[in-house]
């Protein structure tokens, strides 16, 4: 199949994909393909939301409509490290009386790996991720198990209960591809959702993209050609949030910002635009499919500085108002 070919497979079972989930998902329609861009483009992603707002219901429908497996772990302030990557036990083998240890893998292993309310866990068992993440790979006693690919945490997060919660350390921050942040669904969206919950009316989500298809799809992202111009425009707007930035940082980076993003936002942005031009049919990506995914991208990367904090200034204000200079 080539790519001309693969990308109208993409076009169709995006539609496909998109449709089973909207049997369970209603509205949300940005989020959704968000998330599967996030899935295009190999990254993880990190949801926040106020609780009932159907955070960890989208990801598992998400996981239901790909035949991919999938694992939840509840993040509690006593879950241990070995709770998710897994455990060695000894093992006595019948007849010979030897024993061994023996790895008993975790909820790690698995394609989908659901972090529910991932900031409640002290930061000792959030690290026990960040190899994973990166690495596609858990580390116990000395041996090393790759991860069966694809592999993707989605991580979720309630951002307004911060009592017994342990903040995300800026480095595994930066090891998600997007920070989707869900906001309230509109009055009629709430009307459906109330009208479909509370029914007899059950529907099953099936499963309509293999790993096979997924793996031709993230193949297909990385062998879009990107202009350079669009790639200069993503690493200035990243440059841009740096304030030790030789003279150059734009005075809303000066006002508001402690830290700026570091170059995997550059990486990050590209890739998102590449994968958001395909999923629109294009075989190339624009500055605007770069704008598009600035948000998501950089508000989990760069840090406000006191300032902005008492100007109740929040990250997506200081990215529209970096958006505005840069324009």
């Amino acid at each position: 199949m080539d790519n001309i070919q693969l990308v109208e497979k993409l076009q169709t079972d995006k539609e496909k994909l998109f449709q089973e989930i909207s049997k369970i998902i209603i509205g949300q329609k940005e989020i959704v393909e968000h998330l599967f861009i996030s899935l295009l483009c190999r990254g993880h992603v990190l949801l926040e939301g106020v609780p009932g707002l159907a955070k960890t219901l989208l990801i598992k429908t998400l996981s239901d409509a790909m035949d991919l497996s999938f694992n939840r772990i509840q993040f509690t302030p006593d879950l241990m490290p070995s709770d998710i990557t897994g455990t060695e036990i000894i093992e006595e083998e019948h007849g010979t009386g030897k024993r061994e240890f023996k790895f008993f893998k975790g909820p790690i292993f698995a394609n989908i790996v659901l972090a529910d309310e991932i900031n409640r866990t002290p930061p000792k068992t959030q690290a026990a991720l960040l190899e994973s993440m990166q690495e596609h790979k858990v580390t116990a006693g000395g041996t090393s198990y790759t991860l069966e690919e694809p592999f993707f945490v989605l991580a979720t997060q309630n951002p307004i209960e911060q009592e017994g919660t342990y903040p995300l350390p800026e480095a595994q921050l930066d090891r998600f591809m997007f920070n989707i942040l869900i906001s309230y669904p509109s009055r009629d969206e709430e009307v459906a959702i109330v009208q479909s919950t509370t029914s007899t009316d059950v529907k099953k989500v099936n499963r309509v993209l293999s790993a096979e298809d997924l793996f031709a799809f993230q193949e297909l992202v990385r062998n879009v050609p990107v202009a350079d111009n669009v790639i200069e425009y993503a690493v200035d707007f990243v440059n841009s949030t740096r304030t030790s930035n030789n003279g150059q940082t734009a005075t809303t980076t000066k006002d508001w910002l402690e830290w700026g993003a570091g170059p995997r936002a550059s990486m990050y942005l590209i890739l998102g635009a590449k994968a958001k031009a395909l999923l629109d049919g294009r075989t190339t990506p624009e500055i605007a499919d770069v704008q598009q995914m600035l948000n998501p991208v950089l508000r989990h990367r760069i840090i406000p500085n006191f300032n902005a904090e008492a100007d109740g200034i929040s990250r997506d204000d200081i990215l529209e108002k970096l958006l505005e200079t840069t324009n």
